[in-house]
Parts: C-alpha cells; structure tokens; sequence
C-alpha cells in the first residue's frame, strides 16, 4: 500500500512533520489504496516562510521570465497527465471523459495566465498620474476534493502571473489525485519557495495558514461554512480573499422549450462529475402547463444513465468520493422523502450491481422549494424538481436561495432567455448550453462568497493598486 507522506516546500519534496493519518480510498470498490500523513503547523509555517523569502525576487522577475515559468508549468502538467487522470478517476469517482477535460484544461490555465503579463496589465498613464499593479505578497490557495488539477491550476496560474508566491493546501480529501500535481509542480523547478504545496486539514494547517501574519491573500475553493470561518482568520490582519463557495443552482425550463433539448440539458448540468460540482444544476424548475410532460421525461433520462466503472468510456454516473460521501447524499434522499417529496427516479441504495463501492442510485425528486433538499447543497447526483406558474414565479423561486452561484435556462427564444437570466441573483447564467471560457469572471452572489475568479478578473484578485505622482 502506497504511503503518501510528501509535502513541497521550498524547492523539494519533503516529508510531513505530521503524524496524523488519512485513509485514502478507492471511490469505485471502496477499499483502501493508500495511506496519507498529514502536515502539520510547522509545515504550514515552514511553506509561508519559504514563500514569503522567494517574494521579493519573484515579484520582480521581468514579465518575459514569469512568461516562461508559467509555460514549463503547462508542459509539467502535459507530462502528468495520464497519472492526473488515473488518480482523478480512482480517488473521484468522476468519469473518463470528465477526467480527461478537467486535466486538459489544467494546463491551459497557465497558457492564458502567461498572456496576461504584459506590461499594459501592470503599469499605465492615469492623468498626473503613472498607476501600477503591484503582487499582494504571499497568497494561500485552499483548493477542494472534486479536481484537484484543474483548481490548482486555476488559481495558481493567476497568482503567480501577479507576482505573489503561493502556498496551496489541497483539500486532504483529495490527496491521491493531488500527488501528480505536486509531481508536476516539482518537474516545473521554479525557483525555491514560489510555489509550495502542503496537506493538512483545516485545523491545524488550514487555520495556520489563513491566520498568519506574512499571509496577504487567501483564495478558497470550499463550503460556505468554511469559508466564514477564513474571512474571521484574514479579517486580523486584513488579508484580501476570494471565496468561492457553495451552490444549489436553479436549471429553469421556460414552457417554450423543446422537450428532448431541455431534458437533456437539465440531466447534462445536473450530473455532470457525478453532481459533485458546486455549479451542478440541482434545482429543476418546469412549468405547471406542462408539469406531467417534463416529469415523464426527466424521470426517463435519470432512469437511462449508464451507470458503471467510470474508467470506462461508456460510463457516465460513477460513485461518489468516498463512503461519508455516499452516507450523506442518503441521507438527504430519505430527508427529501420524509419531508413529503415524490421519488420519481432513483431512490434510496445502491444502484442494482454496484453494491461495491461508492455508487448512488441517479435520483429524481418532487418537491417544493421550501424543503432542505431543494435549499442545501448535496454534493451527489439527486435532483429536485419543482413546479413553478409562471415567469415571474420561476424568477421568485430561483432567488429564494442562500446561494447565488450559477443558474442554467432552457428556451426556444434565446432573447426571451437571456431577459430573464438578468432578473437572478447568481454570477453567471447558461441560456440554452453549457458553454463554458476561462476569460469570463466566475464567482457567487450572497453566501456563494466574495469577489471573481478567472482570467483578467482573476488576476486583479492577486495585484494592489498604486499610484505614483512624479513631478
């Protein structure tokens, strides 16, 4: 059994200081395939430390060499790939295809960040004025189980692109699809200190890290609980954050639209990464004039998702992460069961042949908005759907959220969709598809969290604003 005690700190792969354990688990049989040391304090400390020596030099490379750093990145993360893969599919429970589009796009974010340092991004004439961005210094990146690529990626492309030095703790739960990452990031040989991952929980590293004084930026990918618990660590010593947190997205099925396209979507948003995505449209919203017709038909689709080993092709809904995972996502089918909501698809239990492992039956469930398992976020693939009267009531009951994260709408008169899309209290819309762009700020509305991620946004997240009068 592989024992994964590695940290990266300072230019090496070092052992925890740690003794804590960690049970890694295989999502698709359930069974131990490795065991993790956890990081402690010190190693929290000893990567800030690092970090914050490595900033001055760093943040006054000259652009061209950022650039070119950022590029042997792209290439590290090219070099992994089938290992990220392999482990993302294993540890996840996420299918191939997923898979293989989550790695892909992990090295992409570095090309993109490597095209916004120039030096029009960094310095400009403003009136008497020369204003210049300038690195807010040490930023620690706090990223989740559920692709642990593709958000290191994301955020540390962008930090390092502003000049500030990293320390990244990935989420403990994701450990094993982490370890290639932290491959990559060794195969990269930045200069000592740049970029330094560490493991740990949330106490005590986590908690280490968002309150230490040399920190000055802090971008979490997690729940809403944990990131209140961040924005009270920074507020001390008033780090910047960006949070991005929870969702319980409304898919909107507007009574104009094309049944088979509809459904359709709604399944794809739905069930993607086996609903483990806080973009997951979980909150169907169809029209009462043509409730039993979309009922029918999404309760089909459900029913019609390949089920399987998500290492092969064809799967599409593989198991949940691990055996708290599939526990809790039960637990929330009997709730919205108990609370009055009709199964129309699924239900409670493993899906027939696939008693091994993390699997949950694909589930449909008939509700009203007001019900926990409409308003809370699951993290599994069950769906609620709900009837709405008209526009204005589907409008009503979208925004009746703590969260306000993403929303998808569905519609045969794209004008009609993109009107109403301007009425939710989310960060972004989908009208129609899921079209996705690095460059499009991304972020929540309400308890989704604070501030933007993601291309020209993003890196304005990392950089300081002064301006400098010269007579």
């Amino acid at each position: 059994m592989q024992r994964l005690d590695r940290q990266y700190v300072n230019g090496k792969i070092v052992p925890s200081h740690g003794t804590d354990t960690y049970v890694v688990s295989s999502a698709i049989t359930g069974e131990q395939i490795a065991e993790g040391v956890l990081g402690d304090a010190q190693d929290a400390n000893d990567a800030v430390a690092a970090a914050k020596a490595a900033l001055p030099v760093w943040s006054a490379l000259p652009l061209e060499q950022r650039r070119a750093y950022l590029d042997r990145l792209a290439d590290a993360f090219l070099g992994r790939r089938d290992e990220m893969v392999a482990n993302l599919v294993e540890e996840f429970g996420t299918s191939l295809m997923a898979a293989t589009f989550i790695v892909n796009q992990s090295a992409d974010w570095f090309r993109d960040a490597r095209d916004l340092v120039t030096e029009e991004t960094f310095t400009h004439k403003l009136g008497p004025a020369t204003v210049h961005k300038v690195p807010a210094g040490v930023a620690v990146l706090i990223t989740p189980w559920n692709g642990a690529s593709w958000f290191i990626a994301m955020k540390a492309s962008l930090a390092l692109a502003a000049g500030c030095t990293v320390v990244i703790k990935p989420s403990e739960r994701g450990m094993f699809q982490a370890q290639p990452v932290l491959d990559a990031i060794a195969d990269a040989d930045l200069p000592p200190g740049v970029i330094n991952v560490v493991f740990g929980k949330g106490d005590p590293v986590g908690n280490t890290l968002t309150a230490h004084p040399d920190v000055a930026k802090i971008s979490l990918t997690g729940s809403t609980a944990t990131g209140k618990v961040i924005a009270r660590n920074a507020v001390d010593t008033m780090k910047r954050v960006t949070l991005e947190l929870g969702g319980k997205s409304p898919m909107i099925i507007l009574d104009d639209a094309d049944t088979a396209h509809a459904v359709g979507f709604a399944i794809g948003v739905g069930m993607f990464n086996n609903s483990q995505a806080c973009i997951a449209g979980t909150r169907i919203l169809i029209p009462r004039s043509r409730e039993d017709e979309f009922k029918t038909a999404l309760a089909a689709a459900v029913q019609s998702l390949p089920i399987g080993d998500p290492r092969d092709e064809g799967t599409v809904i593989g198991p949940v992460l691990d055996h708290d995972q599939y526990e809790r996502v039960q637990s929330y089918i009997l709730t919205g069961i108990e609370e009055g909501g009709v199964v129309l698809a699924g239900g409670l239990g493993h899906p027939d042949g696939f008693e091994r492992g993390n699997y949950v039956r694909p589930t449909l469930i008939a509700t009203t908005n007001d019900k926990r398992i409409a308003q809370e976020e699951i993290f599994g693939p069950v769906l609620a759907v709900i009837t709405y009267d008209n526009d204005d009531d589907a409008v009503t009951i979208a925004n009746d959220s703590t969260y306000g994260l993403h929303a998808y709408v569905a519609t045969a008169d794209p004008a009609r969709g993109a009107a109403l899309a301007r009425r939710l209290q989310v960060g972004r819309v989908m009208v129609n598809n899921m079209v996705d762009s690095r460059e499009v700020p991304f972020g929540g509305f309400k308890q989704s969290g604070l501030g933007r991620e993601f291309g020209a946004y993003g890196l304005e997240a990392y950089l300081e604003t002064q301006a400098i009068f010269a007579a």
